[in-house]
């Protein structure tokens, strides 16, 4: 049990310090493009599945300067050049079906949540989930999973020692 113990702390704090280089990863690349512009952020976030988030630098008119792409499940995933959409319109790339149909679905949902966000930063009508950046800690994959099998265990407990009347 002690080993157990042991391993769970260990791969905590493992998670823990890959996070954090994730987040020095997104904090330098946003600092990057916040000197060429506003920063533009579309997100795609997926608990199980691979998600994705896009920072694109932008100018006034909407034109982006730079944009780059993150995508995956572990905290491995690191940010990319979207040389794609350099010099281009935010509001032409999300009306243009053709073009975003060229990217993944990931990819096209994050271009279409940044473009939604642009909208709303425009029209003054931002929603706080907009600008929510919390984490739950414990929606983590690792704590998803001990949750599950603590359900397992309560389930399989109820069924075998709890009688009906």
């Amino acid at each position: 049990m002690f080993w157990l113990g042991l391993f769970l702390v260990m791969a905590f704090l493992l998670q823990g310090f890959l996070g954090f280089l994730q987040i020095k990863n997104f904090s330098a690349n946003f600092g990057e493009l916040r000197k060429k512009g506003k920063v533009l952020i579309g997100k795609n976030p997926k608990k199980i599945r691979s998600g994705s988030l896009i920072l694109m630098a932008i100018d006034n008119e909407g034109n982006i300067k730079d944009a780059r792409i993150m995508k995956g499940v572990t905290v491995f995933a690191k940010f990319n050049q979207l040389s794609k959409l350099h010099s281009m319109n935010i509001a032409e790339v999300a009306s243009d079906y053709k073009f975003i149909t060229s990217f993944d679905k990931l990819t096209q949902q994050c271009i279409l949540n940044a473009y939604r966000n642009y909208i709303n930063f425009k029209t003054g009508k931002l929603a706080i989930d907009d600008l929510d950046t919390s984490i739950n800690l414990f929606s983590m994959p690792l704590f998803e999973k001990i949750k599950m099998q603590i359900l397992q265990i309560s389930n399989f407990i109820k069924q075998r020692f709890v009688r009906e009347k």
